[in-house]
């Protein structure tokens, strides 16, 4: 919304700084986003009169003779096609400074001197959007009272200054000059002053010349008024000015003052040529399916039953509260007039400017709600300007349609009930004076007080926006400053949450970006990577059918990421995410799905680049299991850390191949104490093809199951004095026993000095053998108190290598 300082003044007695101004209204809760005025940059701009237009010759040029106030009139050389002897117009003088901070000096056209510049407004800055036709392709021409010498800005109104403001859609009623007048009387505590004008009807009655009906129910009123004889002209130099510093093209007078009327009021209006009605019904309905339209901008528009249009002979003149029809257009030659004042559906006329991509002031209004109180005085206002402006005449009474209410809405609330919510100690003195600012009614007493909304105000209607109000007149910086009492509960972070902070720091420890992907998507991925795949959670109104479908698993979104990535030469990803994944175990229709929290992860790339003295590294499955491991080390979960190894090791890594969307031969399942608890490995490459992107490895583990195992309790143990004694075993072993196994068969061994397991090398060749493979483990043993001897650990040995040669039927090389 733009308004316009000088006409805000007209309203109500205010005369401070505009930047004061702009301060209070923020500070008070109507957002100021700038001030400016339209003469900033510019200088020596002065009225000229031309006395002399002479063509020249072979061009397009004009040798003119301007008086501009000085001794003798000024040699100017114009190009513009509208200048002629006799106009006033804008002339900057040598010396003067116009749009983009162009200076304008002395100079020779065609070898003829110019002693300055007829100005078109295009030169003064201002948009060509907002510049009337008539002087869109040529300079302006000032009114005939102008007078050379003088500067151009007070005939233009280029020395208002423009206050630009940012409306919420609670705050819809500034979208008026008398809504922003009222708001800025209650900051200053000031009187609004609205102008009136007398409406002088004839004997004729508008009732016998039109008949106006509804029948649609998104339409509450609709009102008119008939003017006769008007005469269609350019409006005033004041009231194009007015409209042009609000961001609005003057075209005539007729359809100035339905705009004036916009700006005043905030009630959106149309006028339409009622000799080329084909017909005396108006009747405002719902539009039907593929009925057409041409509007104003001459688009032919195709309608649906959301739309709302008024029609005559029950074709459509106008799409409601958007845009009139061309049809019914007022022209030059338009002499008899309808004007519409009513109130349509807010939600109708979203729909139709949003489907349409037409928006416009009267949309815009609509959409954040209109004052009921003055549609009908909007309507009278408007007419009484057609017989000031335009010579009209209009006949007695208004034809209506419907009723709206226009009385005050009470809303009551209590003197205790505002400062408790204010932490403050007003009085009902205090409240009095806040209401009569804002010009509310009010009745009662402390106890219990009434205040009457007048429908201006459409946005309060409870107790809590009672508060709002006082708390924003009294002043926000009024309102006292309190520390929250001693005694509360001290705020902690759940286990959960500790988890997840925890689990985010070790991911990004490792080299992972963390992301957020969308917990909606398609049917057929939100179980892709799902190994027990639930019934699938849809929505019955999804926005789009790629997000339809609550996900049972996060992989296939981050694949998404993945892609999306590669596909802009970011080849090397490395990304996480913790989030929630939904399975539906009940009734669908009647049970909520259960959320399980969980961690997931994708990498795809090189780990390292290729440089001059190392070669590329890509990602593999161990660089994947590696991340893990690290990530349940420091989770407490491994038993890496305690002397002697459990009959079961805590976390196991199984082959993993009935997971269709994962590689049969590279991925594996995560077991916790024999509980499954995730998956890791390569991403089938049909899947990857799908997607788009090259081999992936990923992990989901499951967070809450990785809470419950997760043990609090911290056992202490001393750091050994004594030393760790290591001894290497190679082993030839079947092709198909795995890492696994071995470690299973020396735990079984049940060496309780052992302490690790490390295995460093993997050999098959053809002098091994066709199924053979020989692998290599480094072992160390450590006895907390005391030194261990050759003899024991010789012993222990021994023990290892029977398990082995009993469990996997290994061959000690």
């Amino acid at each position: 919304m733009l308004v316009s300082y000088k006409w805000l003044k007209e309203l109500v007695d205010i005369d401070v700084p505009s930047a004061e101004l702009a301060e209070k209204m923020s500070t008070t809760g109507i957002e100021v986003e700038g001030v400016e005025s339209p003469s900033a940059g510019l200088s020596k701009l002065v009225v000229g009169h031309v006395l002399s237009c002479e063509d020249v010759p072979d061009t397009h040029l004009h040798l003119c003779q301007v008086d501009t106030g000085d001794e003798e009139p000024r040699q100017i050389v114009c190009g513009a096609p509208n200048v002629t002897a006799g106009i006033k117009v804008i002339v900057a003088v040598p010396g003067a400074r116009i749009a983009d901070n162009y200076k304008i000096k002395k100079g020779k056209i065609r070898g003829m001197e110019s002693l300055g510049m007829i100005c078109s407004l295009q030169e003064l800055g201002l948009p060509d959007s907002i510049i009337p036709k008539e002087f869109s392709d040529g300079i302006q021409i000032l009114p005939e009272e102008a007078v050379p010498g003088d500067s151009i800005f007070p005939y233009l109104d280029l020395d208002d200054e423009i206050i630009e403001l940012s409306i919420t859609p609670n705050r819809a009623d500034a979208l008026s000059m008398r809504g922003v007048a009222y708001e800025v009387a209650a900051i200053y505590g000031k009187s609004v002053h609205f102008p009136e004008k007398a409406l002088v009807e004839n004997g004729k009655a508008a009732a016998d010349v039109i008949s106006v009906a509804i029948e649609s129910d998104k339409v509450a009123t609709y009102a008119s008024r008939v003017v006769e004889n008007v005469t269609v002209a350019p409006s005033p130099q004041w009231l194009q000015n007015l409209l042009m510093n609000a961001g609005i093209r003057p075209i005539n007078n007729v359809v100035d003052i339905t705009n004036y009327v916009l700006l005043y009021f905030g009630q959106p209006m149309h006028a339409f040529d009622f000799d080329k009605f084909e017909g005396n019904a108006i009747v405002a309905r719902d539009a039907r399916d593929g009925e057409k339209l041409v509007t104003l901008d001459g688009e032919e528009r195709e309608l649906t039953t959301d739309d709302i249009v008024i029609t005559v002979a029950d074709k459509p003149v106008a799409l409601a509260g958007v845009m009139g029809g061309q049809s019914t257009e007022i022209d030059t030659n338009s002499k008899n007039v309808v004007l519409e004042a009513a109130v349509f559906n807010g939600k109708s006329i979203r729909k139709t400017s949003g489907r349409l991509n037409l928006r416009s002031e009267s949309s815009s209004r609509f959409e954040k709600g209109i004052n009921l109180e003055t549609v009908t005085e909007a309507l009278d206002f408007a007419a009484a300007m057609l017989t000031e402006l335009a010579g009209g005449e209009v006949l007695s009474g208004r034809v209506q349609a419907g009723a709206v209410e226009t009385s005050p809405v009470e809303v009551s609330t209590s003197l205790d009930y505002v400062n408790v919510r204010l932490g403050t100690a007003l009085t009902y003195a205090d409240i009095e004076a806040v209401f009569a600012k804002l010009g509310f009614g009010l009745s009662g007493n402390a106890e219990r007080f009434t205040v009457a909304v007048p429908r201006r105000r459409w946005d309060i209607s409870i107790q809590a926006d009672l508060v709002e109000e006082i708390a924003r007149i009294y002043g926000y910086d009024n309102l006292p400053t309190t520390l929250p009492e001693a005694g509360g509960t001290a705020g902690e972070l759940t286990v959960t949450q500790k988890l997840r902070r925890q689990v985010r720091s070790i991911a990004e420890g490792t080299g992972l970006s963390e992301i957020i992907s969308y917990a909606l998507t398609t049917p057929e991925k939100a179980v892709e990577f799902t190994a027990e795949p639930t019934q699938v959670t849809e929505l019955m109104w999804p926005m789009t059918v790629d997000r339809s479908a609550l996900r049972q698993n996060v992989i296939s979104g981050m694949l998404d990421t993945v892609a999306y990535n590669v596909n802009r030469k970011n080849s090397n990803v490395a990304i996480y995410e913790i989030g929630k994944i939904f399975h539906q175990t009940g009734d669908v229709k009647t049970e909520l799905p259960q959320e399980v929290n969980t961690f997931a992860f994708a990498i795809s790339g090189l780990v390292s680049e290729k440089d001059f003295q190392t070669p590329a590294v890509p990602v593999d499955f161990f660089y994947a299991k590696g991340i893990l491991e690290t990530l349940f080390d420091k989770l407490g979960l491994t038993n890496n850390n305690s002397f002697g190894f459990n009959e079961i090791d805590t976390i196991k890594y199984d082959k993993l191949s009935n997971l269709s969307s994962m590689h049969p031969g590279r991925t594996a399942q995560i077991t916790f104490l024999g509980v499954p608890i995730g998956f890791v490995g390569q991403v089938h490459p049909q899947t990857a093809k799908d997607y788009g992107i090259p081999e992936t490895y990923v992990a989901e583990i499951n967070l809450d199951a990785v809470e419950a195992a997760i043990t609090t309790e911290q056992v202490f143990q001393d750091i050994t004095k004594f030393p760790a004694v290591s001894r290497d075993i190679a082993l030839l072993l079947d092709k198909h026993i795995t890492h696994q196994a071995i470690v299973g068969a020396i735990e079984k061994a049940g060496v309780k000095r052992l302490t690790a397991i490390k295995l460093f090398d993997v050999y098959a060749g053809a002098n091994l053998g066709e199924d053979k493979k020989s692998m290599a483990y480094s072992l160390t043993f450590q006895n907390p108190t005391d030194n261990l001897t050759d003899e024991e650990v010789a012993g222990y040995m021994e023990k290892i290598t029977k398990a082995l040669i009993e469990n996997v039927g290994a061959e000690v090389r």
